[in-house]
């Protein structure tokens, strides 16, 4: 878990789903607000995605 938490990927990722929330919260409620949820979701994946595959190669050795 301690991987997760202190990734810089991870975190970014997590400080940019604030600021989508925000836009949320206070934007206009149209495609781009749908296309920013799917881009945040995106790089949730790609950071735990790589978060995994680092530990996994670390294992290895």
């Amino acid at each position: 878990m301690r991987k997760f938490l202190f990734s810089t990927s991870v975190l970014s990722a997590v400080f940019s789903g604030v600021s989508v929330a925000r836009t949320t919260k206070s934007g206009p409620r149209d495609w781009r607000l749908i296309l920013q949820w799917v881009i945040w979701g995106a790089s949730v994946a790609i950071a735990v995605g790589t978060v995994i595959e680092k530990s996994n190669d670390a294992e290895d050795y």
